[in-house]
């Protein structure tokens, strides 16, 4: 008779390693603050200033509305761009990538490596060099934005990829398929689904993101943040920031409609 293996339940950590992680925190939180300069005493005389910035801002300009929908309309096509150049050019990467596809260690290191080095550099910092670059206007948006997207979709993709079953893998490989029917009808079947999934999250992330772009000269609605700003008209930055959300929570329930239909 084959005994039935014992389900090995984790034991929880001892009462001591509990009280060293909780003092290890508590010192890393003070050292964190007093190297940053962080004082609580700074902060609340600071929050008279914030209400009074909510003052100004409420009751919104409701009429400046109309001004900013051309605006917002640009910064949703910026996302929508960046974020098909950049899933599509993630593409190959991912499969470079992922371990199980490229078994080469000499190929999917120096691949991943670019891939953190994408993901290091920030979206607002990338439209700063673009803008240098280019000019202003909305393609050095769509370019940060396309350049953010293959970090964050390749990143996820290869790690689904990894993830896969292995043994249609290995089945057709058993019947002689070479390396691209491998890939086709062997991996693809098995992360379109987790790809697409992930293309619409970046799609969700990039709206965000593309909303303050414009506060260093890469097009849509960061330009009227950057100028409603610097002319303290804060009433009409309300007006945009509710815009802004309203926008973002439609996006976001689309994507999470659909995302919650594929997996």
């Amino acid at each position: 008779m084959i005994k039935q293996q014992e389900k090995i339940i984790p034991t929880p950590p001892s009462k001591q390693k509990l009280y060293l992680t909780i003092l290890f925190m508590i010192v890393l939180f003070f050292g964190s603050a007093i190297k940053t300069s962080s004082s609580l005493t700074e902060l609340m005389i600071g929050i008279p200033n914030m209400l009074d910035l909510l003052v100004q801002m409420f009751p919104p300009n409701l009429s400046y509305f109309g001004k900013i929908v051309p605006a917002m309309l640009e910064t949703i096509r910026m996302a929508l761009l960046g974020t098909t150049f950049g899933a599509i050019i993630a593409i190959p990467i991912a499969i470079f990538s992922a371990s199980n596809i490229i078994k080469s260690t000499w190929l999917h290191y120096p691949v991943r490596a670019v891939l953190n080095l994408i993901r290091t550099i920030p979206d607002l910092l990338l439209a700063a060099i673009f803008v240098a670059i280019f000019g202003l206007g909305p393609l050095p948006g769509i370019l940060a934005l396309t350049i953010f997207s293959i970090g964050l979709v390749a990143k996820l993709t290869y790690e689904a990829i990894e993830a896969i079953d292995p043994g249609p893998l290995e089945a057709m490989t058993a019947v002689g398929a070479n390396k691209v029917q491998w890939i086709f009808f062997g991996v693809v079947p098995q992360v379109m689904a987790h790809y697409i999934s992930y293309v619409l999250y970046t799609f969700e992330v990039n709206i965000r993101a593309a909303a303050v772009l414009g506060l260093v000269g890469a097009g849509g609605i960061g330009l009227y943040y950057d100028r409603t700003l610097g002319f303290f008209e804060y009433d009409k930055t309300s007006s945009i920031i509710i815009f802004t959300l309203v926008v973002v929570l439609l996006v976001d329930y689309i994507s999470t409609t659909l995302r919650e239909k594929l997996i």
